[in-house]
């Protein structure tokens, strides 16, 4: 195997059959033959059915006929008419004339294609492969592509690419791979011997094997048995690396401290002195001890009384101790009761649910009554309209018209004052249900805009400028709050833009709530497509804004976003869909305490 890198530049082994074949093209007679590192490779074509068994990469050319060194001269009929080499995968046309595959091909992709020899037309499925011609061809005798290194050997070009596998005086790279060099495959057992820089050495010091190339690396650097010299420059000239470590611990030209350097010695010389001074020292050394002794006694009685002090401080712990337990006790209360404010909320959402319900049934029978209403005014209009036919037919029955109109009109005006009741108590309870359906206890909005386009319309014309949201709060007992949009937008947003505000209401609770509002408050427009790529902006409270103080009207002064969304976003996207948008505005309650 051998060594290359494949179309996507990965690493790849090629079988060195494939190598040879490529690394060789020779030249036909006429040519002059070139050293083989300079001729060029010719892969066989991926995936062509005209290969025969068992060919190798590089045994075909890739353009034109072979150009091999042929034993005799080849016969005019074994030459191609357009490169006039000896013809490769011959192909026979509809007039006789023999071309070479690549050559074909390129005269075929011409407009319009005719025979070089008698400039006859050519047609693509009336040209065929002239097997008998291909194997006569492949009989032929040729030298060897190795020829200008020496080789005299003569075979048959189908028996190229078997020699070449075998051949000694075929060029190959280094079977190492690291090294880049080439030569001819009886070369090989000499430059593996001696003259590969990647060839395998041995350390003669440490018996390990590695490549020649790493060897002095690994003597200067790494090798255990390697002798080096003792950076003390005692009598040891040369020792083992392995061994340094342990002779610098006992060379007596290594530079050692006194060992009682902790007791406050400051002797510091070469490791032969070390003894001496010892012994020279002995009494000093021992009043260092004493010294250090004392003061390590005198220490451990501060930490005795130390102890004692914090032993004093016990029952003073003991007693928080159990204010804490106190505390936690008091605290278990508090969530006991959070726990049933909570189970009282839920019940009151039930309620809630069982009025909304009611609210809704009574709005169908409205509903319902409004549409008989409706039908009853249809009929009434009916009879004006017969009412008037009888008036011009004639006064012989007027005064029977007259009456019966007059009875007609009392109940119409009778239905219209009920209608009109109907009507004052069918918007009430559209209201009341709009509230009751959509009011949101936990500081979270979802405002559903229906009409945009009418809605935006009337913007435009100045006829409903801004559009508040149904209320929503912090929490039951919580802040009353709601939003106001402009969908032709406000102030510096007016004619451009969708302005959208954050409004603080006047609520039943506001006397327990702590003022001036400071939650933080975050506006959104939905985004109804797949990539809920959400619009959204938020801001923290100004305390000193009144906006944010405690309402003394029906609501304070709206605070928001002028420049929210620009009108070409919000209507090129995927934000309003059925004619309809989604506003979301969302308050922080984390930090709310209990009312």
């Amino acid at each position: 195997m051998s060594g290359g890198r494949s179309v996507d530049h990965r690493e790849v082994q090629i079988p060195l059959q494939q190598v040879a074949s490529s690394l060789a093209t020779p030249l036909s007679v006429a040519p002059p033959i070139t050293a083989l590192s300079h001729r060029p490779a010719n892969p066989w074509p991926p995936g062509d059915p005209a290969a025969p068994p068992g060919a190798p990469a590089g045994f075909l050319p890739l353009h034109g006929g072979f150009r091999d060194h042929f034993v005799e001269t080849p016969e005019a009929k074994y030459c191609c008419e357009a490169c006039r080499l000896v013809l490769c995968q011959p192909r026979q046309t509809e007039c006789g004339h023999r071309f070479c595959q690549s050559c074909i091909s390129d005269i075929l992709s011409r407009q319009t294609p005719v025979c070089p020899a008698d400039m006859e037309p050519l047609f693509k499925d009336k040209i065929f492969r002239d097997v008998c011609c291909h194997r006569e061809i492949m009989a032929l005798k040729v030298y060897c592509r190795s020829e200008a290194n020496g080789c005299q050997e003569q075979m048959s070009l189908q028996q190229i690419p078997d020699h070449l596998n075998v051949c000694p005086f075929f060029e190959v790279p280094c079977p190492l791979g690291k090294c880049k060099e080439r030569m001819m495959r009886k070369e090989i057992p000499d430059h593996l011997s001696w003259k590969c820089k990647h060839r395998e050495s041995t350390c003669e010091f440490c018996m390990t094997k590695m490549p020649l190339t790493d060897l002095q690396k690994h003597k200067e650097t790494v090798c255990p048995a390697f002798p080096v010299s003792c950076p003390n420059h005692c009598s040891f000239s040369s020792l083992p690396r392995s061994e340094l470590s342990t002779h610098q611990h006992d060379c007596p030209k290594a530079q050692v401290s006194c060992p009682f350097h902790r007791y406050g010695c400051t002797f510091k010389g070469l490791n032969q002195d070390l003894r001496p001074h010892e012994s020279m020292f002995v009494a000093e050394h021992l009043r260092m001890m004493a010294t250090r002794n004392a003061t390590l006694e005198n220490k451990v009685e501060d930490m005795k009384a130390e102890m004692m002090e914090r032993y004093k401080i016990l029952p003073v712990l003991s007693s928080r101790l159990s204010e804490v337990e106190k505390q936690n006790d008091e605290l278990r209360e508090k969530s006991r009761q959070s726990e049933q404010k909570l189970a009282t909320i839920q019940k009151l959402m039930s309620s809630h649910s069982e009025k909304l319900l009611e609210v809704e049934l009574e709005l169908r029978s409205l509903r319902l009554l409004r549409d008989e209403v409706e039908n009853l005014r249809g009929t009434l209009e009916n009879l004006r309209t017969r009412l008037s036919v009888l008036e011009q037919g004639g006064r012989a029955g007027s005064n029977s018209a007259a009456h019966t109109l007059a009875s007609l009109e009392t109940q119409l005006n009778r239905h219209d004052d009920m209608l009109s009741v109907h009507e004052i108590r069918l918007a009430d309870m559209d209201l009341r249900f709009q509230v009751l359906e959509t009011a949101s206890y936990n500081g979270t909005l979802i405002w559903k805009i229906r009409d945009y386009k009418r809605r935006k319309a009337e913007a435009v014309s100045a006829k409903t400028l801004s559009l508040y949201s149904q209320p929503f709060y912090t929490g039951y007992f919580g802040y009353k709050m709601c939003a106001r949009v402009y969908l032709n937008g406000d102030g510096m947003g007016k004619g451009t833009h969708l302005s959208l505000f954050f409004v603080v209401m006047r609520g039943e609770y506001d006397a327990l709530l702590p003022w001036p509002f400071r939650q933080k408050v975050t506006l959104m427009l939905m985004d109804q497509g797949t990539s809920r790529k959400h619009l959204g902006d938020a801001f923290k409270p100004d305390p000193n804004s009144s906006s944010f103080k405690r309402p003394s009207a029906e609501m304070n002064i709206a605070s928001g976003c002028p420049l929210f969304v620009s009108q070409s976003v919000l209507e090129t996207g995927s934000y309003i869909k059925d004619d309809t948008i989604f506003i979301k505005v969302t308050v922080d309650t984390s930090d709310l305490p209990d009312p």
